[in-house]
């Protein structure tokens, strides 16, 4: 359970929330509902009472006579949870139903109206009483007329009342949450789209969250529209300064390396000098050629192509402009890649790969170069072979594996271009590998 949850923290809190108001809703319908049935009770009391005094009659002599007691049949059974009580300075009279027990005194009825009060009655018993004096004359002494029903029925009602009320909560319990959890879902939905842009965003630059949401969230899709618009700037700054580093170096490379050849020609004692020279020119010319793979790598890693590469279209381009070369107009090639064939990279990303590999296939080929392709499972993957003199299935493992440039293993084949092309190859989400082809020289596998 992640606790760090946004949805889970509005169910759990929704949840506590509508538990605590139907908890309070409960104590407080339990409540009421106790005052409605002692409403009742002393409504049924007051009739009882209304009885008792209309059959009262008290001579001048102060003796009170009833000649009508209430006709409810429990007044006579006795502790039935019934009675009433008629009290004098002189004399008490009481229902059957008390038996010997008698209710207690009242200290605080009075004459202007009905009272009603909870004490400990007879047999024990918490009675709900209902009492008023009655003052025929002024010479006849005070009557203080009781009537009282026990409370165990009452509590009795109340309990079951409150249990079924629970019962009947708990259910309605469920439902808000099912209905709270259906809200915050609701709630929640734009910021599951604004996830799915998020990663479209994380992936092109170029993108930009564009759906309609909420007014509550539309500060941070602003921000992060500011944040893409400075980070595409970056990238495209980035990209322009390696544009500038490379027509800056290649062209002072490029006449150092003509002064080298001149030198070289035309002053044989100091050849050695020359060949210096243009090793170290050769070693400046690979470090530049590798720093703007690598920028280029980066860039690819956060753009997404507007459009797919066509690797047939690409391979027949290359391979028009090396057969024009010294080397490549002597060999022959063979191009085996459906013209549907494509790859959601970059055209110019993909012409960056392919590029340093079949330079260093025609490079190294002797007579033979074989590129082909297919899709499948969902894979796609690119080959190039040549009968040139290759490397050993160990010396590839070795050099890629620890993710060395094949040009820094001392081997005289393929070089730099293959370590230009497998940071291109990794930074679209491809990988690399290098084996024996069957026209006996090196075998390049990609896939995407």
């Amino acid at each position: 359970m992640n606790f760090r949850s946004l949805r889970l923290r509005l169910l759990i809190g929704g949840a506590i929330a509508i538990f605590a108001a139907l908890a309070v809703a409960w104590g407080v319908m339990t409540w009421l509902f106790e005052r409605h049935i002692e409403r009742r009770v002393e409504e049924d009391l007051r009739r009882q009472a209304t009885q008792l005094l209309a059959g009262l009659v008290v001579d001048p002599q102060g003796t009170f006579t009833l000649l009508r007691k209430p006709q409810d049949s429990r007044f006579e059974t006795p502790a039935s949870g019934l009675y009433w009580q008629v009290t004098t300075k002189t004399e008490t009279r009481r229902s059957r139903s008390l038996w010997d027990a008698v209710l207690p005194s009242s200290p605080s009825a009075a004459t202007s109206d009905w009272q009603t009060r909870k004490v400990i009655g007879p047999f024990s018993q918490h009675v709900f009483v209902l009492e008023r004096i009655i003052r025929p004359t002024k010479d006849v002494h005070d009557i203080l007329l009781q009537v009282a029903q026990d409370q165990h029925s009452l509590q009795i009602a109340r309990d079951q009342f409150g249990r079924e009320l629970a019962y009947f909560l708990a259910l309605l319990w469920l439902v808000l949450s099912g209905a709270a959890f259906m809200q915050v879902q609701l709630g929640l939905r734009p910021l599951g789209h604004l996830r799915s842009e998020l990663s479209d965003l994380k992936r092109n630059p170029a993108r930009r969250l564009n759906a309609r949401y909420p007014q509550e969230v539309e500060p941070l899709i602003a921000a992060i529209n500011d944040l893409a618009d400075a980070r595409e700037a970056d990238l495209k700054r980035a990209r322009q300064r390696a544009a500038d580093l490379a027509h800056g170096m290649k062209t002072p490379l490029a006449a150092l390396a003509a002064q080298t050849r001149l030198i070289r020609d035309h002053h044989a004692p100091n050849n050695h000098l020359a060949f210096g020279m243009e090793r170290a020119i050769a070693a400046a010319t690979a470090a530049v050629e590798t720093e703007l793979a690598r920028a280029r790598a980066a860039a690819s890693r956060n753009h997404m192509p507007t459009t797919d590469a066509v690797p047939r279209d690409i391979c027949q381009r290359l391979i028009t402009v090396l057969e024009r070369t010294e080397k490549g107009m002597r060999l022959d090639y063979t191009l085996d890649l459906d013209p549907a064939l494509r790859l959601s990279i970059a055209p110019e990303d993909l012409n960056e790969i392919l590029g340093p590999l079949l330079e260093n296939a025609v490079k190294f080929a002797r007579r033979r170069i074989a590129i082909s392709g297919h899709a499948k499972a969902g894979k796609i993957s690119l080959i190039i072979e040549d009968d040139g003199p290759g490397i050993t299935a160990a010396r590839a493992a070795e050099a890629l594996s620890r993710g060395g440039r094949l040009d820094e293993t001392g081997h005289s084949g393929h070089g730099l271009g293959l370590a230009i092309a497998r940071d291109l190859v990794e930074a679209t989400g491809g990988t690399i590998t290098l084996g024996r082809s069957t026209l006996g020289g090196l075998r390049i596998d990609l896939r995407w």
